[in-house]
């Protein structure tokens, strides 16, 4: 495929940015500042990886009008260059060739029922069951299993050896990585007379809005009558698992190794941090941040909370930095106590 190329000009203004420099370069990508060639655009944030240009052969710098750099580089002044370094490494990228295998690939296996759009990539056995919808151009990658009656919209990304279970249904521009399990039944039992545990049948689904990213081995359960939803823009780290009936609110954030038990609702704008765990059936108010490996025991309004049980994150600080001492006060203790007898 015919490598693109951009003149310094027609990009300035595909980003809004404004370009200090000869516009008539010509741009064939986009590299870190130690990494570019002299024909791909570098960025910079802080002021404290300015010695990194003068050994970078970038081309051009993304750049704020708040740093001032020592450099005869030609400049794209932007608000945000992180953000304009990513849509530039989306405009060079070709997502098509994340695979040499275009197309359908002869080993896939498809029920004569799927519907297939325009310009799909379906990878090497991979499977796509009866009554499946592929929009255009979702690529769907080696060994992936597309469930009975499940539903993908268009541009979405599902990397390798993904299983998306029947009926489950994603928008659009979604990604998958490895290894994701959307649709498998809830952790539910009930026990007999013998006290053996018997299965509860989930027959609900997965509902996956647009803009959702979903992290590698990351597990999303079907709710038991009704819908697991993953609503717009959130994105989840590698190894979480998200239960039965959870409802996770647009653009949240949950890190890797984070479980959230069934039922869970949140807001918008909720950040899990890291091996956090929720209990079943609680309520999580917009803009909630909770750190890494709390607790959630409890339904919380929007705040900062840390620890287990979580607890506003000031508390858990001050708590925190007692216990560092809790050998001197221990001590102490005991020395008063000694004197009082």
């Amino acid at each position: 495929m015919k490598k693109k190329v951009f003149s310094l000009g027609e990009i300035a203004k595909m980003i809004q940015s404004e370009l200090k420099g000869d516009p008539e370069i010509q741009i064939t990508g986009v590299a870190d500042l130690a990494s570019a060639t002299p024909s791909e655009i570098s960025y910079l944030v802080r002021e404290q990886h300015l010695p990194l240009l003068q050994s970078s052969k970038a081309a051009a710098l993304l750049i704020t009008s708040q740093i001032k750099a020592p450099t005869n580089l030609p400049l794209l002044i932007c608000a945000n260059p992180e953000l304009a370094f990513q849509q530039l490494l989306d405009l060079f990228e070709n997502k098509q060739e994340m695979t040499g295998f275009p197309g359908i690939h002869p080993t896939a296996v498809i029920h004569e029922t799927a519907k297939i759009g325009n310009q799909v990539t379906i990878g090497p056995y991979a499977v796509i069951e009866k009554d499946v919808v592929i929009g255009d151009r979702t690529i769907i990658g080696a060994s992936c299993f597309i469930g009975l009656g499940s539903t993908l919209g268009t541009d979405c990304l599902i990397h390798p050896h993904v299983v998306i279970r029947e009926r489950c249904h994603l928008g659009n521009h979604i990604i998958l990585q490895p290894g994701v399990i959307l649709g498998g039944c809830g952790f539910g039992y009930t026990m007999d007379k013998k006290g053996r545990h018997i299965k509860l049948t989930h027959v609900g689904t997965v509902q996956i809005e647009d803009d959702v990213e979903i992290g590698a081995n990351s597990c999303v359960d079907r709710g038991r009558f009704h819908e697991t939803r993953i609503k717009r823009g959130t994105k989840i780290d590698n190894l979480v698992q998200v239960a039965h009936n959870v409802i996770l609110g647009e653009d949240n954030i949950v890190a890797g190794q984070t479980g959230i038990a069934g039922s869970v609702t949140t807001g918008h704008h909720v950040m899990l941090g890291g091996q956090a765990g929720v209990d079943g059936h609680l309520e999580i108010e917009s803009g909630t941040m909770i750190a890494a490996r709390s607790g959630v025991t409890k339904s919380l309004k929007s705040g900062k909370y840390g620890g287990a049980p979580a607890m506003p994150i000031l508390k858990h600080n001050r708590i925190q930095a007692l216990l560092r001492n809790i050998e001197t006060f221990v001590a102490q203790l005991k020395k008063l106590q000694n004197e009082k007898n």
